[in-house]
């Protein structure tokens, strides 16, 4: 299931020199999450919504626990076109994107950013990640819009069934953006020829050791709940919020390749306390945002709703 972001580079002025080797550099795309990990923050994030959430949300716990590695299940390296498609949303590889160019209004005008500063292949060598969250999240928002203006019957049971689907879906960008892994050009091991004075692991095995292997090994969902807030925060400025949580998972990327060095995320024996502390706070930062993104799209949905309602007055 990996590729490799190779990549052809044009315009060389436009591009920094850490932005070169990232992209010279880059290896295959990334794994991803376990479903442990996915299940688990779901689960938190679903645990603290407040009770003014729909009560086909609020009892569809299971449901969405199930969805949260949906996007994963997708991966199938037979179908060529599917994966193509879906894969490059996984991540952003932060390092690579030159300046400027996440201030794109969607992910079109990013891409056309990116080959505009040199990047031939920005899906390989970038990826989507923020974007993608960020579209999911307006297109639940739409759907809860429109639960609210239908009533009772079988055609809101079908939209409850597409805002549930897109729930669970955007569950798992948004939690694999809070995965350091990907939002980096050392997604699987320290980048090969960049900067590593500190010798940082090159192991290939290294982001599903972390990710799947530790976490089924030595965290428990009721590990996530004494980091989490009581009920979800509405977020203000959506896309901020989006970018700002990508942003500190990959602040957290050092910290991750140190414990590594450290200490190790090994799968077998006792886990240390600052490896496992670790991988809690960033399960639980992925919840904490779902739980967010969950109930601002509802909130939000009410004011969509309206303006629905006085299109279709003005028909």
């Amino acid at each position: 299931m990996k590729t490799k972001r190779a990549v052809g580079i044009v315009a060389l002025p436009l591009l920094g020199a850490a932005v070169l080797w990232g992209i010279a550099n880059a290896k295959s795309a990334p794994v991803r999450w376990g479903s442990d990990g996915h299940r688990m923050a779901a689960q938190a994030a679903h645990g603290i919504l407040p009770e003014s959430m729909p009560a086909f949300f609020r009892e569809a716990k299971g449901q969405l626990e199930y969805l949260s590695p949906e996007p994963d299940r997708w991966r199938i390296e037979d179908f060529t076109e599917m994966d193509e498609a879906w894969r490059y949303d996984h991540y952003i590889d932060l390092e690579n994107v030159p300046p400027g160019a996440l201030d794109a209004s969607d992910r079109f005008e990013f891409i056309e950013a990116l080959y505009d500063a040199g990047i031939e292949r920005p899906q390989q060598n970038v990826g989507f990640l923020p974007f993608r969250i960020l579209e999911m999240q307006q297109r639940l928002t739409s759907g809860f819009a429109r639960w609210r203006l239908t009533s009772a019957g079988t055609e809101r049971d079908w939209i409850e069934s597409r805002v549930l689907n897109d729930a669970g879906i955007i569950g798992h960008y948004v939690v694999d953006a809070a995965q350091p892994h990907h939002t980096t050009i050392h997604f699987n091991g320290w980048a090969d020829d960049a900067p590593n004075p500190r010798g940082f692991t090159t192991d290939r095995g290294f982001h599903s050791r972390f990710e799947s292997g530790f976490v089924r090994a030595h965290i428990n969902p009721r590990d996530l709940t004494p980091g989490l807030p009581r009920s979800p925060s509405r977020l203000g400025n959506v896309r901020k919020a989006i970018w700002e949580h990508v942003e500190a998972s990959n602040a957290t990327v050092e910290r991750l390749y140190r414990l590594e060095k450290e200490f190790g995320f090994e799968p077998d024996g006792r886990a240390h306390a600052e490896t496992k502390e670790f991988v809690t706070e960033r399960l639980t930062a992925g919840a904490e945002m779902l739980a967010a993104v969950w109930w601002t799209s509802w909130l939000d949905s009410e004011r969509v709703a309206e303006a629905m309602r006085e299109e279709r007055r003005g028909r």
